[in-house]
């Protein structure tokens, strides 16, 4: 799947185009609002991820642009502003979603391809692996068939292991992909909410792969 980044600042361009990739999309990059509506009126696009504020061309004035040429592709505002009114305007000048920076790369590209699947009308949005099924939309998760309360940050470190299929997850990869590219806390938070997660999914459930990290039991 083919996507179109416009953002201005090189430092989330560089993370965000590094995970997406990992996560199997080609990614366009425009650096400000003209150059993205350019790229965007002369290439197709799966989605595109905007950012809100840039000098010159708004992602606003973008986004509108865009809606009023007829353009229904996927977008997807990630943006350091979250406010209410601000996720009212966008979604009625026809944005597609809205994610408040720092996001998990694993979070934005499930929510990247939700938006997809929407626009081509397929339903499916759930992942699984061994004993767990998991539920993008909802934020919900089933252990062999019986639904778990989980916190948003259990979700969110589930869901990375979850999209693995079964291979091992670093501290480090699990840090970008769960709590976003500009956390600077330490990485032992990986492990408090693997043990909360152990606590109620099963002690056998995630195992610790020594020298790799974190694998989820794949059958």
């Amino acid at each position: 799947m083919r996507l179109l980044l416009i953002e201005d600042d090189p430092e989330i361009v560089r993370v965000v185009r590094r995970g997406l990739e990992a996560e199997g999309f080609s990614i366009d990059v425009a650096n400000s609002g003209s150059d993205g509506l350019w790229h965007a009126r002369e290439a197709e696009f799966d989605a595109i991820i905007l950012d809100l504020l840039m000098p010159g061309l708004s992602g606003y004035q973008v986004c509108k642009t865009l809606r009023s040429e007829g353009n229904h592709v996927p977008v997807l505002v990630l943006t350091a502003k979250d406010g209410e009114f601000d996720q009212i305007d966008l979604l009625d000048l026809g944005a597609d979603d809205f994610l408040t920076k720092p996001v998990s790369i694993k979070i934005l590209a499930a929510r990247v391809r939700a938006a997809i699947r929407r626009s081509t009308g397929s339903s499916s949005n759930e992942l699984m692996c061994g004993p767990i099924r998991f539920d993008l939309d909802s934020s919900r998760c089933w252990l062999d068939g019986n639904e778990v309360a989980l916190t948003k940050k259990e979700m969110d470190v589930l869901y990375v292991l979850v999209a693995a299929k079964g291979a091992a997850v670093t501290r480090e990869e699990m840090v970008l992909a769960a709590w976003g590219f500009d956390f600077e806390g330490d990485h032992g938070s990986v492990d408090v909410y693997i043990n909360r997660l152990r606590k109620k999914l099963g002690s056998e459930t995630i195992k610790n792969i020594r020298g790799l990290g974190f694998q989820l039991r794949a059958s």
